[in-house]
Formats: C-alpha cells, structure tokens, sequence
C-alpha cells in the first residue's frame, strides 16, 4: 500500500448507478446528481437530504440508524433513477411518423413506475416469501424426511433466495440498458477508490483502481441473505410450534426484515472502516457478486462519476483533489498523444 493510501481516511461518502449518471452522497453536502444529457453534456443537480436522524436521536442509533439509512437510501435512490431518466432522455417517446422525440408526461412515467414498482414487489415477495418454503416441503418429499431441522431449513430456504437474485442478476445483466448501468456502477466504485486513495480525480486515475468496493450496495443485500440463515434458524427454534402455519411465519419473517437491515448496514460499515482479514471473508461474498453488478466503464462514465463525487466534496477536498482548469487541459492532451501512439 502506498504512503497515499495510507494516510487517506476513510469516507463516508456513497454513490448510486443511474439511467446516463450517478448519484453521490455526503452526510454533510447531501447529494448531487451527474447526468449525462442527450447533447453530450453534463448536467448536475442537487438534492436535499432531510434525514429523521438529524431530527431525533433515537434513530441514529446503531442498528435503528441501518433500518432509516436503508428507507431513505429506497426514496432518495427511487426519485434520483426518475429524475436521471427524465434527464437523459430515456423516458422520452419517439413520434414514429415524423422522427420528433417527445417528453412523457410526468403523470403518466409516475404512473407507469408506481404499477411496475408494485408488480416487482409482488414478484419479489412471491420468490422469496412463498418459493424457499415450497422448495423445503418438495425436499422432505424427496428425501422421505417428516422434516429438517431449523439450520438445515434455514440453509435451504436462504440458497433459494440467493438463486433467484443471481438468476434475476445474471438475466438483466444481458440487456442493454442495464449492462451501461453496471457501467455507472463500475465508475462509481473507481471513483471513490480513487479519492480514497489520495489521488487527483482524474479519468486517467480513476481509470487504474478496481471496480469491486466492500461497501456496495450489492454485498449489503448478498450480507442480508447470510445474516437471514442465522436469524430465521433462532426465529425457528424460538417459534417452532407457529413455523407450520405459512401465514404467521410469513408475518414473522416479514418484522424481522427490519432487524437484518439494521445489522447487515452495521457489518458492512464496520468492513468498510476496517481492512483486515475478517472484514475481507465477510466482504468476500458481496465482492464477487460486483463481477455481475458492476462492469468496466468507458472514460465518459469515470467523467460524470467525478463531476458528481466533486460536487459533494468538502471545500478544502475540492482544493486538494479536483484537478484546475489548466491540469485537466494537460490531462486531456496527454489522452489524446497516447491515443495517437
């Protein structure tokens, strides 16, 4: 590890691939949103992060503060995909007489988000609600067996679920319009791995780190699935008589989504602080789903990741490590010598 490297801290600072952009986040700056528009500029906006954190303590708490942070990351992600999308150009419609390219209404692109938004949840809560059950009951049929016990029912029912995430992650990977967010989603973890790295953000810089972060929302969902083996087997033995009626146990595993929230966001902050060889096993898992969910950007990605990341920097760090005018001139020629070689 380089000097640099060593005397970088750690930052508190997340990102999220949009349609054409990115989102970053500062707990003290809030977010700003880089989108790429249909013209080849950058556009930027900013949000603003009221969080119920800064109004009552009591959901700063560890734990509590993972189940808040995960809701409002849902919201703020939700309007900030919209937004993008409504920017970049994708919600608009294409007139297929005259060529004219028309804006959606913002009614009916809400509508037409809200309606798939309650049929993915739906199929979401079918797949890992009511499926991992099904595939216990045909197992005992097979095996022959009156039934497992909880760890074993627990180890099934979770492996269904991160089979069905995978094949779900796996299947979009292939479509287009995904595979550029994954793109995104590379630049972004370049990008953060480059100013924690105390480098000059630079595409040439962000260019050379790696595209696998620790602290992604990807390995947050791949520790949920872990942490639920360990929290359904001790619901089971705690519950072993309410485990045979689906309803109430659905309910149960329902209330407990909440609890794994809180913990899963308290491990991968914890791996996220730390580097040694626990936080890199526990990491692991997450890491090599990012294979999937992240894929390598071109240098007009790493752009709108910087110009996004700079826009939520302290005053002092934008000094430090956004290049000046005159640099990125340089920088930019340099690309263009070596792209003549």
């Amino acid at each position: 590890m380089s000097k640099k490297c060593k005397k970088c801290k750690y930052t508190s600072i997340g990102g999220q691939a949009l349609i054409e952009g990115i989102m970053m986040k500062s707990p003290t700056k809030g977010s700003a949103l880089a989108v790429r528009l249909p013209n080849g500029e950058i556009d930027i906006t900013h949000m603003k992060d009221k969080s119920i954190k800064d109004k009552c303590k009591f959901f700063a708490i560890p734990v509590i503060r993972g189940v808040v942070g995960f809701a409002e990351s849902m919201i703020s992600g939700y309007k900030a995909m919209m937004l993008s999308a409504d920017k970049s150009g994708y919600a608009d419609e294409v007139d297929e007489k005259t060529g004219e390219t028309k804006k959606l209404g913002a009614g009916i692109w809400a509508t037409i988000s809200v309606i798939a938004m309650i049929l993915a949840l739906g199929l979401c809560f079918l797949l890992f609600m009511y499926l991992p059950r099904l595939a216990v009951d045909g197992l005992k049929l097979l095996f022959k067996v009156e039934d497992f016990s909880p760890i074993v029912r627990s180890l099934i029912e979770q492996s269904i679920k991160l089979i069905v995430f995978l094949a779900y992650v796996i299947g979009v990977s292939f479509m287009k319009d995904i595979k550029r967010v994954f793109q995104y989603h590379g630049a972004e973890h370049k990008t953060i791995f480059c100013y924690e790295a105390g480098l000059p953000l630079t595409v040439e810089n962000a260019r050379k780190q790696k595209r696998f972060h620790p602290r992604c929302g990807t390995s947050f969902l791949i520790l949920m699935i872990i942490i639920s083996v360990i929290f359904s087997t001790l619901a089971q033995v705690a519950f072993k008589d309410i485990y045979s009626n689906r309803i109430v146990w659905s309910l149960i595993k329902i209330a407990m989504v909440p609890l794994i929230c809180g913990v899963g966001y308290e491990v991968l902050r914890l791996c996220g602080k730390h580097d040694n060889v626990i936080t890199r096993i526990i990491s692991a898992p997450g890491v090599w789903v990012q294979r999937i969910t992240t894929k390598e950007p071109d240098d007009s990605m790493l752009e709108i990741a910087i110009a996004a990341l700079g826009e939520v920097l302290s005053d002092e760090d934008k000094e430090k490590f956004l290049p000046k005018p005159e640099q990125a001139e340089n920088t930019e020629e340099k690309e263009e010598q070596n792209d003549d070689i």
